[in-house]
Order: structure tokens, then C-alpha cells, then sequence
């Protein structure tokens, strides 16, 4: 533990401490702090270079059922008593809430798991200028990329200390590196494309090689030149890893034990039943090393680890919160996320759907006319329902193999029936916070729009 987060702590167990002696039943805070920095250039020159700071604290008191949450960025003691008193105030006031309240002391988690979050080479601004630069010049290199929108290379390091009047005390630094390029290429009739990409990392040494994302970003924003509107079918979809992780978040929110309480999610009697084909299993890991979602604990100061939500296509679990658990009668799976001015509830950390068997070549080879979808826009998801609508761009599939660009197109479908007929491909990487290999779901609507 390093001295900003022992800071941290004893801060919050003082603040907690003083509530406590102030008439709070129970009491929780959460504290965080972050730098960062960030170059970000256009047609090579500079177009910004932007220096962050902040501290934030967030406390949250208990009277009975009653809860109430005040935050600052004062850390002064005058504003911190203040702090105190208007969450009591607060507290005094509001509805009861049956559910709510911190863990119980035998609930807590006993032990911190170091994850290597935190890298310690902090880069400074020429080495940040560098790969921003690299990105771009590589995209823009390429023959028929005429222009940028912009290159970006950011950099963030910051702390979370997490305390509670039933004894738990947890923080941990964290760090990410990120580089990222848009570009533009002209076609026919002053037709215009743009794609992107980008790499991040907690690491600057995980990093792709920034000169590789710009021309990837390059190559495919020319890959989309002369891009048609497809006709209005019926066809298989196959959702490219930029892409596919959206539709395990769909199943997260219809999974949480938020949307589940109230009734509200299309996945509400599903739990032990097949939501999706056989094979699929998706995971829910907080300790993944080095992972841009881990953490070593959850948002109460509970003990997380892995999570099977889905296995061979069957729905395991709901993701619960100590208020969602209580109202369903069952018990927290430690995925709960606090934020400084919110109550915590309901979060996946590292999701991850396991790959398939077939490589990508053999999971479209049989498709005579299909949609392989690059982007999405817009969004018509239909959390009661489960109906399915969203914009879509990429290239349409003709005998096994990707022909011609398609942009302006409509996805349609009912995501139960989207999950029983999904597969996957064997190509899973770790790039985001959610991942997924590409997938490929029969008998989709596809319109122009």
C-alpha cells in the first residue's frame, strides 16, 4: 500500500469515526484521486495538451432504514464536518429504504489480492507527443487518406480507498495508457469515410505499437469507400470483436439484480434456463492481471472473484448488490460499483465471452448472403421485451467471404431468439473492459435505413 492510499484511509476512518460519534448508525466513504495528462494532435500539429487533478470524497451515513450520500472535492476539516452534518440533515429526512445498509462485519472481505494495476513509468509529455505523431503519420501515409481527425495519446494514474464503520479497509492504485486515431478517405462523387482505432492498456509497455493502430485505422477507413445500402432480408449477422461484446451488455443490464427487483428485464424468469445456444459461456473475472475492469474488491468491501453468469448457454446468477440481494431474498455476489456521489449497485468488472471452436474463415464460409458488421450507432433496446434495433455498418458476406462495403444498414431482431442462435468464433482478445470473440447469429432482420 502506498502512502497516498494510507492518506486516504486514515482520512475516511476519521471522517467515519466523527459520523458515527454524531448520531450515524453505520457509515461508509469512498475517496479517490487521479492525474493525468493527454497530447492530442491533427494533420501534425498540436491541438491540445490538457494536465488533470482532482480528489474527491464521498460519505454515505445510516439512520435506521434511512440513508443519504454527500460528496466534496474540499478536504479541508471545516468543509469535512460540514460534510457530516448536512448528510445527517439528510439522512433525517429522507424515505426509508428497507434494503439498504453496509455489510455485515463477517461479510467483509479479509484480504486485498495485488493485481498489478499500477504501472509505475509515468510517461511524460514528449514521449506522449511521440505516439500520438507515430499514429497519425501511419494513417495518414497510406495512399487515399487525405485526412485526420485527430490523434490522441493520454495517460492516468489515481488511487481508490474505500472505508466502512464495520471494519473494512481496502485501496488500491490503478493506472492506463491509451492511443487512439480517426481518419477520413474520399471516394467517388466527394463520398467521405471515416473510421478509427485505438489501444489501451494499464501498462504503457501493453500498448500496441502506435504506428500499427494508425494504419489499421487507415486501412479501414479505405476498406469502406464505395459502401452500398443493403437490400431488405432475412440473413445471418456476424458481429465483428469491435462490436460483439455490446450484446453481452445487453444481457448485463437484463441480469442485474437492479432490473430484476423491479421486474423490468425480458431475462427475469430465465435464471437456471438456456439463453443461449450450447457452448457459449460467458464470465464475469475482477482479478484478471493487469484487466481495465479488476479490482481487489467490490464497492461494499466485499471479497469478489471469478463469476460464470452463463455456462454451455445456461443463465447461472443474477449480479447483485447487497440492496439487490435483499430484496430478492438472496445473497450479494460481490459486483457491486460505488461511485463518490452514488450508492453502489449492480457492475460487471472484466466480462469475457470464452471462445468458440471454429476460426472466423470457417464460421462464414457457409454463409452465401450475410452482414458482417464492423460498427454500430444509435440504439432501440427494449429492456422489458428484449427487442433489438440499432444502425450498423461493415461489409456484406457473399459465399463465405466479405464482398463489398455496406453502411447507412438496420439490425432488427428479439435478443432471446439473437442468443439461443449465437456462435462463437475462437479469436477472443483482451482489448476492452468487455470482450468477445466474433459472433455470428442466424436469421437476423437486415434493411437499409
Amino acid at each position: 500500500m502506498t502512502h497516498a492510499d494510507d492518506h486516504g484511509l486514515n482520512l475516511l476512518d476519521d471522517l467515519i469515526k466523527k459520523a458515527i460519534a454524531r448520531g450515524a448508525d453505520a457509515a461508509d466513504a469512498l475517496f479517490s484521486q487521479s492525474r493525468s495528462l493527454s497530447h492530442s494532435c491533427r494533420m501534425g500539429k498540436l491541438e491540445n495538451l490538457e494536465r488533470d487533478e482532482s480528489r474527491d470524497l464521498g460519505l454515505r451515513v445510516f439512520k435506521g432504514k434511512r440513508q443519504a450520500l454527500v460528496s466534496s472535492t474540499d478536504l479541508s476539516a471545516s468543509a469535512l464536518d460540514n460534510l457530516i452534518t448536512r448528510a445527517l440533515s439528510m439522512a433525517d429526512s429522507v424515505p426509508e429504504d428497507p434494503w439498504c445498509g453496509i455489510a455485515a462485519a463477517d461479510e467483509i472481505a479479509q484480504s486485498i489480492p495485488e493485481l498489478s494495476l499500477c504501472d509505475p513509468c509515468a510517461p511524460d509529455e514528449n514521449t506522449l507527443k511521440a505516439r500520438a505523431e507515430a499514429c497519425e503519420e501511419a494513417a495518414l501515409s497510406l495512399p487515399g487518406i487525405h485526412n485526420s481527425g485527430g490523434a490522441d495519446a493520454a495517460w492516468g494514474v489515481g488511487s481508490v480507498a474505500l472505508a466502512t464503520s464495520n471494519g473494512f479497509r481496502g485501496a488500491y492504485p490503478s493506472s492506463w495508457h491509451s492511443v487512439s486515431v480517426s481518419v477520413l478517405a474520399k471516394g467517388t462523387n466527394d463520398t467521405m469515410e471515416r473510421d478509427y482505432d485505438f489501444t489501451s492498456a494499464r501498462f504503457g509497455e501493453d500498448l500496441d505499437n502506435p504506428a500499427e493502430v494508425g494504419r489499421t485505422a487507415g486501412e479501414r477507413t479505405l476498406k469502406r469507400l464505395g459502401a452500398r445500402k443493403p437490400d431488405t432480408t432475412s440473413a445471418p449477422v456476424v458481429f465483428d470483436p469491435r462490436v460483439s461484446a455490446s450484446l453481452m451488455g445487453h444481457m448485463v443490464g437484463a441480469i442485474s439484480g437492479t432490473a430484476i427487483a423491479r421486474g423490468t428485464s425480458f431475462l427475469k424468469d430465465k435464471r437456471g434456463q438456456q439463453i443461449f445456444a450450447s457452448g457459449v459461456t460467458i464470465v464475469d473475472d475482477p482479478h484478471l492481471y493487469r484487466g481495465l475492469g479488476s479490482k481487489p474488491f467490490d464497492g461494499e468491501g466485499l471479497a469478489n472473484s471469478k463469476k460464470i453468469l452463463v455456462a454451455d448457454g445456461v443463465l447461472q446468477s443474477w449480479i447483485l448488490s447487497l440492496s439487490s440481494a435483499r430484496q430478492l431474498g438472496l445473497s450479494s455476489t460481490a459486483q457491486a460499483a460505488r461511485g463518490i456521489a452514488s450508492p453502489p449497485g449492480p457492475a460487471v468488472s472484466n466480462l469475457f465471452m470464452e471462445p468458440g471452436t471454429l476460426c472466423v474463415t470457417d464460421l462464414i464460409s457457409d454463409i452465401r448472403a450475410g452482414f458482417y458488421v464492423t460498427e454500430l450507432m444509435g440504439s432501440s433496446i427494449n429492456g422489458l421485451t428484449g427487442d433489438y434495433s440499432r444502425g450498423a455498418s461493415g461489409f456484406w458476406i457473399e459465399n463465405g467471404e466479405l464482398s463489398y462495403p455496406v453502411s447507412e444498414a438496420t439490425l432488427a431482431g428479439n435478443l432471446i431468439d439473437m442468443y439461443l442462435n449465437t456462435t462463437a468464433a475462437d479469436d477472443l482478445t483482451f482489448r476492452f473492459g468487455a470482450n468477445a470473440p466474433t459472433l455470428r447469429i442466424e436469421g437476423m432482420t437486415i434493411a437499409g435505413s
